[in-house]
């Protein structure tokens, strides 16, 4: 599981972001990095097919739930080749990519969170998100509230629209939530919840708690859950 060396090869990384470092170091990535993050996966199956058995939970160096290190330099200005943080995502197994209904788990030096929910979803998707909390705002209200208030500590992610999203009116009562971009909530998370075996139950205890959310994003794409 991740551990203290899986932050000092982030961060040495983040400092010798060149191919030649990263080749000579390719060992330590190996077991230091992607070692922990392919254990972390496996591990998580049970968790998370006991929340839904419909999320991909794939324990592959790639084309599974761990994100490659390479960047994409196409959309990129920063030209440095890694990615200098551990990304996993369970998503729906009807998604292609990171836009689709999932569970994840970001590990950088200084910035390491669990999220879950859709993420910059495609215009017919976010639609049919904002129709169902149109058509189920009670449900939708209690879902934020158990997630974003009291001691629960999750967050919205920010992004919105600037004007009412087409099809909406200006003084609908949740307005405010249906010019949303993404419908994601975070929690910020501290070493010791990530570090060891006990990083597969602290994170499948707050995976679960988000579960209403990501089941309530997945009716409104008629998605199974």
């Amino acid at each position: 599981m991740f551990d203290q060396k899986t932050i000092k090869f982030l961060k040495e990384l983040e400092k010798n972001n060149q191919r030649d470092w990263f080749e000579k170091n390719r060992q330590r990535y190996e077991s230091e990095v992607r070692g922990p993050a392919l254990n972390y996966i496996e591990a998580m199956q049970d968790p998370i097919h006991l929340i839904s058995p419909y999320f991909d939970v794939s324990a592959k160096k790639t084309g599974g739930s761990l994100m490659r290190v390479f960047k994409d330099m196409r959309f990129s200005k920063d030209q440095k080749p890694y990615k200098t943080n551990v990304g996993i995502q369970f998503r729906h197994v009807a998604g292609k990519d990171v836009h689709a209904p999932g569970f994840y788990l970001h590990i950088e030096p200084g910035q390491m969170f669990l999220a879950a929910g859709i993420w910059s979803p495609d215009n017919p998707t976010l639609h049919k998100v904002r129709t169902m909390i149109d058509e189920y705002p009670d449900e939708w209200l209690g879902i934020k509230k158990k997630l974003v208030s009291g001691k629960s500590q999750f967050e919205m992610h920010d992004g919105s629209l600037k004007r009412a999203p087409k099809g909406f009116p200006v003084d609908h009562p949740l307005i405010e939530d249906l010019k949303r971009k993404h419908f994601i909530v975070s929690i910020k998370l501290l070493q010791k919840d990530i570090f060891g075996k006990p990083a597969v139950s602290n994170t499948a205890r707050l995976f679960k708690n988000t579960a209403p959310l990501v089941k309530f994003i997945c009716e409104s794409c008629d998605l199974d859950f």
